[in-house]
């Protein structure tokens, strides 16, 4: 696991055996808020990078799960044990909880040999979700923090949009593996998923963190949004 640092307050644990899976820590003065959890097991991974960066598992409040799907709420049920409330958009929130299976995306026809060669791991513990989000709502980290839904990779995908610290948090609606940026893959409904992120393009921000990759900023950034 790789720790980057992006802001005094964003740190992302990049797992890159996961095609650059990222965690990200929001540190809002010793109160931390965790964006995913990635693949089941990873809950050890991501203590010790917590504490690497003066941390324990007990400062972590909340986990905001950008969306159900295995390599990002996989050790929610450990980070519920910690402590931590799991929240999560409402239209997944019974996939996380183990009360519905994952629907399976529709995969377009360049997608197939991809499925194919994954290696299927562990399936994520069920795991509680002690609060149900909803697009609009303004969440209590990061000076406030709306909640966008944007379903098309899963039901309850979300976007997390930080405006005071113009940080945006795209799940897998986005993308920027190996230098590519792109909409995510193996999506229920692709062509939503297109529509998310252009119009998370339109959002004035300085900073996107995607699901799988490296942050956007700078002229990458004003590429993606047709800026440059």
């Amino acid at each position: 696991m790789e720790i980057v640092s992006l802001l005094p307050q964003l740190t992302a644990f990049r797992f890159s055996q996961v095609n650059d899976l990222n965690v990200y820590v929001w540190n809002d003065g010793g109160v931390l808020t965790l964006i995913d959890t990635g693949l089941p097991g990873s809950a050890d991974e991501i203590e010790k990078g917590l504490g690497s960066l003066g941390f324990t598992r007990e400062q972590v409040r909340r986990v905001i799960l950008t969306h159900a799907h295995d390599d990002h709420i996989g050790s929610a049920a450990d980070l519920a044990e910690w402590g931590a409330e799991i929240w999560a958009h409402h239209a997944d929130a019974d996939i996380v909880r183990g009360d519905r299976p994952q629907p399976a995306p529709v995969l377009r026809e360049w997608e197939l040999p991809i499925a194919e060669a994954l290696e299927l791991g562990p399936s994520p513990r069920p795991a509680p979700v002690h609060r149900e989000l909803r697009s609009g709502e303004v969440l209590e980290f990061g000076g406030g923090a709306e909640v966008l839904a944007v379903p098309g990779h899963t039901a309850g995908s979300l976007a997390l949009h930080l405006p005071q610290h113009r940080v945006l948090f795209t799940g897998d609606t986005l993308a920027n593996v190996r230098g590519l940026t792109m909409p995510g893959v193996f999506n229920l409904d692709s062509a939503a998923v297109e529509a998310a992120a252009r119009r998370l393009a339109e959002l004035d921000v300085d900073v996107v963190c995607v699901g799988h990759g490296s942050e956007l900023t700078g002229a990458a950034l004003r590429a993606w949004q047709g800026r440059e």
